[in-house]
């Protein structure tokens, strides 16, 4: 089938990347299709660990195409690093490397805007942006007037186009930062900086809209690669606590320009439980002692950030609620050997909210907010499972685990991972004879 997808079905850091490198060796093309710097995916091969932010995962394998969309924004500078670190790692970047030219820039006072704005809800509680410019430029996208995108670096008139930014948004930021100060920006000086970086990014530059239908048109296998998670996604997350773009799978043909006729399977990672970065509600949170047993054994740090993530345990209405959104066939669900050491695992079923008990996901915060999570306890399996490679090799207790899972969400269980190494993964074709893949029951 062309068109396969790989989609979160949390509040991000689900392990996508790992999956994507898994899944890579059978695709022709990997496609990143929406947010920015601000995700982040994590690859362990070969006893060497990559973190990508920008580039897709699929970089990792030599004979595959990697492709960023006009879905996604672009921080040149961090991507030309990013860029030289993979290259002065042996990895052939500049041979599979395809940016959208309909992709838009981050300049400066997009980083200076979101770190001004942060912690702006109503309610006092920071949104948990990684500072990174994200959100204002995707309002510059939306607003049209101050926007930038990568083909706009190189035609006529950037200079004066640049002038006139800077002008407004020197005086927005000054508004903006009142007593704080704020040093203006000098459009010269920009624009000699980002003709710098254009020059730079200019062989990896195209029309990706136009190579992904001829491709999909032709027949190739295209992966398709998600940031963050979708209980992100700005018109179908936890909004305000949200990203800028759409991260569930309905982003997928917004992003990179693909009618979804093209997409044949999606695959919903998840992790055996629940992390969440910055604010905003999370029911199944463990602010105790598992809490902080996920985070030290989960190593539950962001990718990009290194901010502490909140833990929880698994919740599956909010699961549920995601993968009916994404379209989602399958489930891939990661670092189950994170729960080795716990007697007693527990799983969110349902809430009870004002006196009610409450099986669909809550589109407003403050009804999430007030969610009292409706647990089943399973009993754990306190053994190493790292070395599991076949689904006969894992504890009893854990494929119950596995199957209560499937059963609750609603999808079957295809991957199950069991440490960080693309070898430590458990495929559903790879269950021997007489062993079912976890599925649901009802």
């Amino acid at each position: 089938m062309p068109g396969t997808c790989v989609i979160g079905l949390q509040w991000g850091d689900e392990a996508k990347g790992k999956i994507v490198d898994l899944l890579t060796e059978r695709h022709d093309i990997v496609v990143r299709y929406q947010g920015g710097a601000n995700a982040g995916h994590t690859v362990v091969t070969g006893g060497q660990t990559y973190k990508l932010s920008l580039i897709p995962s699929g970089i990792l394998r030599p004979a595959v195409q990697c492709v960023i969309t006009g879905g996604v924004v672009v921080n040149p500078p961090t991507l030309l690093a990013e860029i030289d670190d993979l290259t002065n790692r042996g990895v052939p970047v500049a041979e599979n490397l395809m940016i959208s030219d309909r992709s838009h820039v981050i300049f400066p006072w997009h980083i200076v805007q979101d770190r001004l704005t942060e912690g702006c809800a109503s309610n006092g509680e920071a949104i948990g942006t990684t500072m990174r410019g994200i959100g204002p430029c995707y309002s510059d996208k939306v607003g049209r007037a101050h926007a930038v995108r990568l083909g706009d670096l190189y035609r006529p008139g950037l200079a004066e186009r640049l002038t006139r930014i800077v002008e407004h948004k020197n005086a927005l930021l000054a508004a903006l930062a009142g007593n704080q100060g704020f040093a203006p920006f000098s459009a010269e000086q920009v624009h000699r900086e980002y003709a710098h970086y254009a020059e730079r990014l200019r062989p990896y530059v195209a029309d990706t809209t136009t190579f992904l239908l001829d491709a999909l048109e032709a027949g190739r296998n295209v992966l398709f690669e998600g940031a963050q998670g979708a209980l992100l996604d700005v018109d179908h997350g936890t909004y305000p606590y949200v990203t800028s773009s759409n991260s569930s799978g309905v982003g997928i043909t917004a992003g990179a320009g693909v009618p979804g006729r093209y997409l044949h399977k999606t695959i919903g990672v998840v992790k055996a439980y629940c992390t969440r970065v910055g604010g905003g509600p999370f029911p199944t949170e463990q602010n105790n002692e598992i809490g902080s047993h996920l985070r030290q054994r989960g190593n539950e740090y962001g990718t990009v950030t290194r901010r502490p993530r909140r833990c929880g345990w698994f919740d599956a209405v909010a699961a549920r609620y995601a993968a009916r959104v994404s379209g989602v066939d399958t489930l891939a669900v990661m670092l189950l050997d994170v729960l080795s050491e716990l007697d007693e695992v527990k799983i969110c079923t349902a809430y009870e909210l004002n006196g009610r008990r409450l099986t669909s996901f809550p589109s407003h915060v403050d009804d999430l907010r007030q969610a009292v999570p409706i647990y089943e306890t399973l009993p754990g399996w306190c053994q190493n499972i790292s070395h599991a490679r076949h689904l006969d090799e894992l504890p009893k207790n854990a494929l119950r685990y596995l199957a209560r899972i499937s059963e609750a969400v609603g999808r079957p269980v295809e991957i199950v991972s069991v440490g960080a190494d693309r070898q430590q993964t458990i495929l559903a074709q790879d269950a021997p004879r007489g062993h079912a893949v976890a599925q649901p029951t009802g």
